[in-house]
Order: structure tokens, then C-alpha cells, then sequence
């Protein structure tokens, strides 16, 4: 990173607006736009008004236009932005707009990036709005819980108009980050005086120069873990100026037996040089991914690590974004766990929902939103979950390269409950643990649903399931108390109905499948169209299922799961409402205003001369806040 990089992302962190003046305890979160960091997007939460309170650092000529906005995927366009410029007299205005498919920018009937504040120290312009999660605006996008993907752009000014400047323009830089806007902001910290960090780190990695670089990094933890351990807590540690480099992160335990050493292999996780021996590190004990906070177990439950059968070997993953391809990134980052002798009253678990891993399930190529179920079924937890119950507390979504969106639904007794969680735009490229909001008791005979949905109109060719990172998965990892013999409740379709549904396509639709194939062999000889597709997921949807109902050592727990029903949903879960009262149109305005608050009517002050703008001083979210 840059002089100019480091400067911005120091300013960034301790010297902020506001809005509306918080409450002293408000969580700021924060994170980098650009690998430099020369910009940075800082945010709070305020559930109470359902608004997003933004302010963005900017090293940016006083002339240039900013855009900062949302969109499905990270797509530059079709998006919603807010949309800092001047004009040719010198006039800064935010306006609410949305480019089309052809990129080119359309002002919004009515604006809804509200309470513009802006100012400039040398050469960092910082501005700063609030925005509702839902505007009602048809042209607006709608921040939801899970991943938001964030856009920006920005060019040269001034401007004689913004309505049809366009974000692909020549000339334009723009990026794209992804984050989750909607954090919890009731998570409670309470370390034991007992407490120790254990830091997994990388070691002086010289990043190689390609867009995208995933770094495995073995070591043995220290003879302390000779003793059983809660991890109470863990955080990211990243190295400075490489916060825009440092995608996500995942530390695994090597689940190899006891007494058997695991290569301290350091180098690409996926070089033909890792040892075979290294593929055993696959159980997740930690997750971050840019932009979140710590991750804090409950009072109640911490995560079991160490102890005479533990085997004392861990690997971090970490994740590195390069889209400049440099060649001087030079990374020790790593993440810290906190662990605690002092054992809390539960041990926490981690259990296994969704689709089993095989190639007995696929997604046929071209299509735009193809879903695939895994159930974990009522007979299964009735088995499995002790009369108690367990309480989820925390949960991480899994896809692989084609994965957009994932939903994990309840049912008790036939009746649909509240989602346990949901990402409507979920990317593979950011996973982590997510603390739940509302902690969810699953009881015995509960059944728990997780669907994912693929777009697989980049692939010319079925995708299957399985490990490697082209296949693809339908996972969700709930982090719960107490641990329970149960570990894995997922399903595939039954062997039966699968042999069958290939000996018809060969019999009725002509296509060259037969058993002599094998599964992988047979999805592979289907020559798809949008008719097989459907029949495929018609398939899915009604045959019997294989299930997975697995105790912590493999085996499954008593029973025939060899064709089981899905757990039928007779009561389900209504669609929330949304709060979309009749509203009246506003100006296409944005100057400079005063606000009180995001449901406040647009102020209509003229825009005001960079001249007369204040030292901002009212404005300062002040130090002490910032979470990283």
C-alpha cells in the first residue's frame, strides 16, 4: 500500500461523521473499498429506524464525481447508488440514482439518500447519508440481512448533469466489496481473566502476482493444548496496509488420529506439492471474512479445543484478492483465537445441514437459478437431539463457485417457523461464522431445510457434487450447545430413484445413459436443455431420500435412511410484510441538508458553495468507535 493508502485508512479509522448524533455506545464498522485502502466505507446500524447510517473517506479531486451503491452480485450495472458530484458552478450535491444495464445513470423519482453531509481535508473528501433498509422505491435496491455487495465508481468533473453519466464509461474507475451491512450489535464480550491468544498466522507470505490466491499455512499448536480448552472468542489479525488484500480466512483442525504428524505445509492449497497428508485439516474451528467484527461465543458455551486425544495440529486458509496482480504483497496475517482452561457449562457443537457431499446430486448448465434441498428430517433429530433440545447460536452458510443464494427454514410439527438464516446474495468469496440474532432452539423432531440456488449460465457442462471447488456443495454449519452425538443431518436423493431416472432418460428420451456409466458419468451424457432441467429438479423435488444421520464418529444412529420422506410443511411461514406505506414523490434533490432522521422530508436548501462549508466538527462519529 501507498504513503496515500496508509494515511487514508489511519484517518479512516479514527476521524468520521455523523449523521445523527449517536448513541455513545454505537458500533462503527468499517471496511476498505479498494485493495490500497484508499477509500473506505464506515457504517452504523440503526434497527430502531431500519436505516443504514454511511460515510465514505475518498482520496478524490475536488472536481470528481463518487458513486457509492448496491447491487445483486457486485455488478456495476444494473445498480442503486448515491452519487456524490459538482456541478460546473461549484455546487456538491447527493443524488439518488440507478444506472441501467448500459450503465449510463438515471435520477430516481424520489430520494432516499438523505442527510448529505460532506467536507475536505486536502485531498480526502468525506461524505456522509443515511439510507433506509427498504425505500419502497421500485428503483432502490433493498438491504437485507447477509451479504450486501457494495459498488462504487468515480470520474472526472465537474459535471453539467449527472443524469446520464455513465459508470462504464470510458475513464471511470469503479470496485466492487462485499460486506454484511445488517450486523448483530447486541453481542456480549466476557473473557475469562484466565484467557490466552493462541495466533494463527502466516509467515512473511510473498502473495503471488495473480487476481486470486488461497494460502494454506500448517503448525502444531503449543503443549498447552495438552489440556482442554474453551476458544471463547476469535478476530482477525491483519497485517497493516494489507487490509484491502486479505480477502477471508478460515483455521481448520487436523482431524488426523493421535500421535500421527501432519506436514507443516506452507504454500497454494491447491498446488500439486501439498501433502495428501494435509487434506485431513478440514474441520472449521474459525472463519472471518473482510469486514467482520469478532466472533464471540455465548456466556453459555464455548468451542472444545485440546485435551489428551486432540491432535495438536491446526491450518490457516487464508484468502488473498490481488486484482492489480502485484508482486510486493508481503502478508503475516492470521487470525487470533482466545482460549479459556476455565471450561464453560456447555461444550459447544457444530453440526452439519444440507446436501451430503456426492455426485448423486448436479446442477445441469445455463441455468440462471437452479435449487437443490437438503433435509434434515424430523425421524433424524428425534434420534439424534436429546428431550432438551440444543440452542443454535450461530450459523455459516457453504456453496461453492455457482452458490447465490442460501435459506435454512424450521419446522415443528408440520408448522414453518422463522428462517434459522438466510443470504439472499450469497458469493462463495465471503464466508464466516455469523452470530445469530435470535438464538433458535431446535428440539427433537424438528426438521431443519436448507436450499441453495446455483446460476450456472458461465458453465457449458453439468456441475456435480463433490469436494473440489468446480463441483459444488449445500452446506450449513450451525454452531449450537450442548454438543451432541449428532453431527451430520443431510440428505441426497435415494440411490433407487436416481438409477431409475437414468434408465428413462435412456428408454423414453434417447439419451446415451445406462448403469454401466456410474452417476458422474451418467449426468455427463445428458445432452441438457431447459425441459431436462425441469424434470431434474422435479426429480429432486419428490423422490425419497438418502439420508445422512451420522453420529460424531461416522456412524450413522439406528434406522433405515435409505429412502426416507421429506418432513412435510402443512402450516407455512407467511411472507413478512413490507412497510410500503403511499408516499409522496420528492425532488430530485440532495444538496447539503439537515435532517432528523430517515423518514424526515427533503430539506429545500440550495446547494452550497465549497467555500462556505463548515470544519465538519459536528459531524465527527469521534475516536473510540471503530471496529474493524
Amino acid at each position: 500500500m501507498g504513503l496515500l493508502g496508509h494515511l487514508l485508512w489511519t484517518l479512516g479509522t479514527a476521524w468520521a461523521l455523523a449523521v445523527v448524533a449517536p448513541a455513545a455506545d454505537a458500533q462503527v464498522f468499517s471496511v476498505p473499498l479498494d485493495a490500497e485502502a484508499a477509500s473506505t466505507l464506515h457504517w452504523r446500524v440503526d434497527y430502531a429506524r431500519r436505516a443504514v447510517q454511511v460515510e465514505v473517506h475518498v482520496g478524490l479531486d475536488e472536481r470528481a464525481w463518487f458513486a457509492l451503491g448496491f447491487s445483486d452480485y457486485g455488478e456495476p450495472a444494473p445498480a442503486d447508488y448515491c452519487v456524490l458530484w459538482r456541478d460546473w458552478r461549484g455546487l456538491v450535491r447527493l443524488q439518488d440514482a440507478h444506472a441501467a444495464a448500459d450503465g449510463r445513470l438515471h435520477l430516481d423519482a424520489h430520494q432516499d439518500c438523505l442527510g448529505f453531509r460532506h467536507t475536505r481535508a486536502g485531498n480526502l473528501t468525506k461524505f456522509a447519508f443515511q439510507r433506509q433498509f427498504d425505500t419502497c422505491d421500485p428503483d432502490d435496491y433493498v438491504i437485507e440481512e447477509g451479504t450486501t455487495h457494495v459498488v462504487w465508481a468515480a470520474g472526472a468533473g465537474p459535471l453539467f448533469r449527472l443524469d446520464g453519466v455513465s459508470v462504464l464509461g470510458e475513464g471511470a474507475r469503479r470496485g466492487m466489496q462485499r460486506a454484511q451491512l445488517l450486523k448483530n450489535t447486541d453481542v456480549h464480550d466476557d473473557v475469562p481473566p484466565d484467557a490466552w491468544h493462541l495466533d494463527v498466522r502466516a509467515d512473511r507470505v510473498q502473495v503471488p502476482a495473480v487476481d486470486t490466491t488461497y494460502w494454506c499455512h500448517v503448525v502444531k499448536v503449543p503443549q498447552q493444548l495438552a489440556r482442554k480448552h474453551h476458544v471463547v472468542r476469535y478476530e482477525a489479525l491483519i497485517q497493516h496496509g494489507n487490509e484491502g488484500l486479505v480477502h477471508h480466512m478460515e483455521v481448520f483442525h487436523c482431524e488426523a488420529p493421535l500421535g500421527q504428524a501432519v506436514p507443516l505445509y506452507r504454500g497454494p492449497c491447491t498446488a500439486a506439492a501439498r501433502p495428501d497428508a494435509s487434506q485431513v485439516c478440514k474441520r472449521v474451528l474459525a472463519a472471518w471474512a473482510m469486514g467482520a467484527t469478532p466472533f464471540v461465543y455465548p456466556k453459555e458455551a464455548g468451542l472444545p479445543i485440546g485435551g489428551p486425544q486432540f491432535n495438536p495440529y491446526v491450518m490457516l486458509e487464508v484468502h488473498y484478492n490481488n486484482p492489480e496482480n502485484k508482486s510486493d504483497w508481503v502478508d503475516s496475517s492470521g487470525i487470533r483465537l482466545t482460549l479459556s482452561a476455565t471450561l464453560r457449562p456447555h461444550d459447544g457443537g457444530v453440526m452439519e445441514l444440507g446436501l451430503e457431499y456426492t455426485d448423486k446430486m448436479a446442477v445441469p448448465p445455463g441455468q440462471p437459478h437452479f435449487q437443490l434441498t437438503g433435509h434434515c428430517i424430523a425421524e433424524c433429530t428425534e434420534v439424534g437431539i436429546p428431550g432438551g433440545g440444543i440452542t443454535v447460536f450461530g450459523s455459516q452458510l457453504h456453496t461453492h463457485l455457482t452458490g447465490v443464494r442460501l435459506v435454512t427454514r424450521h419446522v415443528r410439527a408440520g408448522r414453518e417457523l422463522p428462517e434459522m438464516n438466510r443470504d439472499n446474495h450469497y458469493s462463495t468469496h465471503f464466508q464466516e461464522i455469523r452470530r445469530l440474532k435470535r438464538p433458535v432452539q431446535v428440539l427433537p423432531g424438528d426438521a431443519l431445510v436448507t436450499t441453495c440456488t446455483y446460476d450456472t449460465r458461465a458453465r457449458p457442462n453439468v456441475t456435480l457434487g463433490g469436494f473440489s471447488i468446480q463441483d459444488e456443495m449445500c452446506v450449513n454449519y450451525i454452531h449450537y450447545y450442548p454438543k451432541v452425538d449428532l453431527e451430520v443431518c443431510k440428505s441426497s436423493v435415494s440411490d433407487a430413484s436416481l438409477q431409475s431416472y437414468f434408465r428413462l432418460l435412456h428408454e423414453l428420451d434417447g439419451q446415451d445413459t445406462g448403469p454401466h456409466l456410474g452417476v458422474s458419468g451418467n449426468y455427463r451424457a445428458v445432452r441438457w436443455t431447459p425441459v431436462r432441467a425441469r424434470v431434474l429438479s422435479a426429480l429432486y423435488d419428490e423422490a425419497p431420500l438418502a439420508m445422512q444421520c451420522n453420529r460424531s464418529s461416522g456412524a450413522r444412529f439406528p434406522g433405515d435412511w435409505a429412502a426416507m420422506a421429506a418432513t412435510r410443511v402443512t402450516a407455512p411461514l407467511p411472507a413478512a410484510p413490507r412497510p410500503c406505506p403511499l408516499r409522496e414523490h420528492g425532488r430530485h434533490g440532495g444538496e447539503d441538508e439537515d435532517e432528523d432522521g430517515p423518514a424526515a422530508a427533503p430539506q429545500h436548501a440550495d446547494a452550497v458553495r465549497m467555500e462556505d462549508w463548515g470544519q465538519g466538527d459536528d459531524m465527527d462519529w469521534g475516536q473510540g468507535h471503530g471496529r474493524h
